[in-house]
């Protein structure tokens, strides 16, 4: 049985971007009730955090593995035929049905919204994911018995984890057990805020704003390093004793869609390969603004290898 560097587990989507004239300036998109509105343009594309952080994990030269669940239909199809190119191994299930799908409105003024429907992505059992090694699993987020399935797989194959929750997980399961057996946490900052005022011991410092406070907080839950990032703000990691960070450049943002999936997979790679902790903001930070200057959450992750 071959030892993977890096499995992913969590969903497989097709995206579909829809390119609006709406202005997000009353930070909502509204939408006349009973017309006919014409788009600029529609773009789809494979996406879900599992798959993206795949395909990084991949190309940066990492023996990886992929955790999903895909319907019968040919979107799963295009997704095994990219596992393929790709050369990561699936590790999932298909199930009758079709495989989730996402629809992406991109407005004027860069901001987006996400409908996603999830298909069977979030019924992952423990038995449908065959004996596999490991060093480091990677989560995005599943709900139901998915999520349970990350956790149980977590204390079954003790690799390292890494975790990359979301708002409406963080919103709708309790992760702390996850966050337990977690070696490195990444977030953006309103998730963090999100989950340290929801859990958050008492006599823990989780002010709004302070990122070293914030930052404190989410060690707590159990994770020895964490991360958080904020669009085009300072992104910082703090490993208990120091705390590290980096200021993104100013690059043309073509679509933002798979930039966190993007950082997060690039950082989480330098960590596996023994890099330090500056390095790994620098690789997480390149891959993301190589993703954003383009449409697509996978299309531009960068290729190189790093052992």
């Amino acid at each position: 049985m071959a030892m993977f560097d890096v499995v992913t587990f969590g969903s497989a989507v097709i995206d579909t971007f829809v390119e609006t004239e709406f202005n997000e300036k009353s930070n909502s998109f509204s939408y006349p009730a009973g017309s006919k509105i014409l788009v600029n343009d529609l773009k789809s594309d494979i996406g879900g955090g599992a798959t993206n952080t795949a395909v990084a994990f991949s190309r940066l030269g990492l023996n990886t593995g992929c955790v999903c669940k895909i319907g019968d239909d040919n979107n799963g199809l295009d997704v095994l035929n990219m596992f393929k190119r790709e050369k990561i191994k699936f590790l999932g299930s298909i199930a009758q049905g079709e495989t989730g799908e996402s629809i992406i409105l991109d407005s004027k003024g860069n901001g987006r919204t996400v409908l996603t429907f999830k298909g069977p992505g979030n019924s992952i059992r423990l038995s449908e994911i065959p004996k596999i090694k490991t060093k480091w699993l990677y989560y995005s987020s599943v709900l139901g018995e998915s999520f349970k399935t990350q956790v149980a797989l977590a204390k079954k194959l003790k690799a390292k984890i890494a975790f990359n929750p979301s708002e409406y997980i963080i919103k709708a399961m309790d992760v702390r057990p996850l966050l337990k057996l977690t070696e490195v946490l990444i977030l953006n900052k309103e998730e963090a805020q999100l989950l340290c005022k929801k859990y958050a011991p008492k006599g823990v410092p989780a002010k709004a704003g302070k990122e070293r406070d914030l930052m404190v907080c989410l060690r707590e839950f159990g994770p020895k390093i964490v991360v958080v990032t904020d669009k085009n703000k300072l992104a910082y990691a703090f490993d208990g004793d120091k705390k590290y960070s980096i200021k993104p450049n100013n690059v043309k943002v073509v679509e933002r869609t798979g930039a966190g999936d993007a950082f997060a997979s690039g950082f989480v790679a330098g960590v596996i390969v023994g890099w330090d902790m500056n390095k790994c903001l620098k690789l997480g930070l390149k891959e993301s603004e190589s993703v954003i200057r383009y449409f697509g959450a996978k299309n531009k992750l960068l290729r190189m290898k790093l052992r």
